[in-house]
């Protein structure tokens, strides 16, 4: 007997069908966009894994970069900037990739920029079209140097006179100009060392180190170094430097039997420009000085005389960026001498945020010059002068010609012998030897008070004048001496960090290679002939720009 289905039953089983007829009609689409799916996840996975690629070579190369840029930028380091960025990325694996390196450097700084391109192949992208990945990178590293000390070292010797000495001013006064109009901070100091047989220093200046034999005279301060001062860079404050004697060493007199008058200006009187060190303001030592209107009318104002001691110019230049200064620097301030901005100058020599300069200049080379010993340049002589008629008498207790009595004065004007000074009845005043120098000529006094005195026949006059010569004055240094005590200033200077820039102005083949070896390198160095001497300046001028703190 067969059951009979309900409606609900019936309804029930009629759906079912309907389910399963459904069922099979929509495998095929689940099947596709099933599939889909999974395309479309590989594909994303595979994205993730290119770029993860991409990222991984693109953190490689810009690591690299960057490292390479700040090496290559370093102040501290001499090698080539772009050698040394090719090499960061040679030791990376990376060498194929560099695209360039831009280096802009100066004085004061070195900036460099670098930038790489990789190309990477895709895994999975290719899917979608993209064949190839382009992973660039660009680095940039600067390195600046905010203070700047500068040492001007010029020559003004007598050779310089005329277009040489109008060139020197033009470039300097244009140097300082192209220095100071980029500083807005003052950080720059610049120093005006002007020499020619000596450096004349600020009597401020002098009163801070153990200066001896001191002739009174204001306006002329020049030290002379023994050769062993120039052994170490530092200038002691404690050891004895004899001064200078302010007098004329190379001014003639006649030397015969007859006298001639101590104020004969052609054979007698002292000539001030004879001098070696002489009272010239503009040719003074100039100290540290931000102000440009001041450096250009010093500048402006130089004179061109005397001989060339390019050595004691470097002396005072390194003395000076010497760090052991500082506390002379500190006295000066105090003293309204230096602006109280530049306290802490000069700065350590490894100070990195700090940069030493000198530049020296020279149309000559070294011309070996006389002095005073020290025994004759200051302390009470045997010479007498009357405040009457102003004529001169000399005592000699000891080597005089046999002569009756106790007569031990000599009066040149009178040729006699007297047991007391010449005295024209205004009475008479006893010199010291400073007052001796200051007006009259060495070979006068040598051969009128000396030669004529103990002498007694052409020859003898002859030999005692040449005796009392030599025991009067002497040579400083010979010119090889001078060209080592120099060379030794530069070598100490560059081996402390200052970079020297030597000009060779029209000089001679001796002067040119003593410069050339001060230079800190072949770069540094400029053999100017005429109006080269402005581009040698503006070339070393450029280097000093836009001062400010990057590092």
């Amino acid at each position: 007997m067969t059951a009979r289905l309900t409606p609900a039953r019936h309804l029930q089983q009629a759906l079912r069908a309907r389910s399963k007829d459904y069922i099979r009609a929509e495998d095929g689409s689940m099947m596709i966009f099933v599939m889909s799916l999974l395309v479309i996840m590989l594909m994303l996975g595979g994205m993730a894994v290119d770029l993860m690629r991409y990222e991984q070579r693109r953190t490689l190369l810009q690591q690299t970069n960057d490292r390479a840029v700040l090496a290559a930028a370093s102040l501290t380091q001499d090698l080539v900037p772009t050698e040394v960025v090719g090499d960061h990325f040679d030791k990376a694996g990376l060498g194929e990739y560099l695209s360039g390196v831009t280096v802009t450097q100066g004085l004061n700084f070195r900036n460099v920029f670098a930038d790489a391109e990789a190309e990477l192949q895709p895994f999975f992208m290719q899917m979608m079209g993209i064949d190839q990945l382009t992973v660039p990178s660009a680095s940039m590293a600067e390195q600046r140097i905010t203070n700047v000390e500068i040492m001007l070292v010029l020559d003004v010797s007598g050779s310089m006179q005329g277009a040489k000495l109008a060139n020197l001013k033009t470039s300097a006064m244009e140097f300082v100009d192209t220095v100071k109009e980029r500083d807005a901070e003052n950080r720059i100091t610049i120093t005006i060392v002007p020499y020619n047989a000596q450096v004349n220093i600020p009597q401020a200046l002098r009163a801070r180190y153990n200066i001896t034999h001191q002739h009174g005279l204001a306006g002329v301060n020049c030290v002379e170094f023994p050769q062993t001062a120039f052994n170490t860079l530092t200038l002691s404050r404690s050891t004895a430097y004899p001064m200078y004697a302010f007098s004329d060493l190379t001014g003639s007199t006649t030397q015969g039997t007859s006298y001639v008058a101590w104020n004969n200006s052609s054979g007698g009187l002292m000539n001030p420009g004879a001098s070696f060190c002489r009272n010239v303001a503009a040719n003074m030592l100039r100290l540290p000085n931000d102000n440009a209107v001041q450096l250009k009318s010093q500048i402006n104002a130089l004179v061109a005389e005397g001989n060339t001691s390019i050595t004691l110019g470097m002396k005072w230049g390194v003395a000076l960026l010497d760090p052991a200064a500082r506390p002379v620097m500190t006295e000066l301030m105090s003293a309204g001498q230096i602006p109280a901005s530049h306290a802490g100058r000069p700065f350590d020599w490894v100070d990195d945020d700090a940069m030493k300069v000198i530049v020296v200049m020279t149309d000559g080379d070294h011309v070996e010059h006389a002095r005073i010993n020290d025994t004759y340049k200051t302390g009470t002589s045997p010479i007498w002068k009357s405040t009457g008629d102003g004529n001169f008498s000399i005592q000699h207790v000891a080597g005089r010609p046999a002569i009756a009595g106790t007569n031990q004065f000599y009066v040149p004007h009178t040729d006699t012998w007297r047991a007391t000074p010449w005295n024209s009845g205004a009475g008479t005043a006893q010199l010291q030897w400073q007052q001796v120098w200051q007006t009259q000529r060495l070979r006068w006094v040598t051969w009128q008070l000396y030669a004529r005195a103990l002498g007694t026949t052409p020859a003898t006059r002859t030999s005692t004048f040449n005796t009392w010569m030599n025991n009067f004055r002497s040579t400083w240094m010979n010119v090889g001496q001078m060209n080592t005590t120099m060379l030794q200033s530069c070598t100490q200077a560059k081996n402390n960090g200052v970079v020297v820039y030597g000009i060779a102005f029209e000089a001679p083949p001796q002067g040119t290679a003593v410069i050339s070896q001060c230079s800190s390198s072949p770069a540094h160095f400029f053999d100017a002939n005429g109006l080269e001497i402005q581009s040698a300046f503006r070339a070393i001028a450029s280097n000093i720009s836009q001062l400010r703190l990057t590092q």
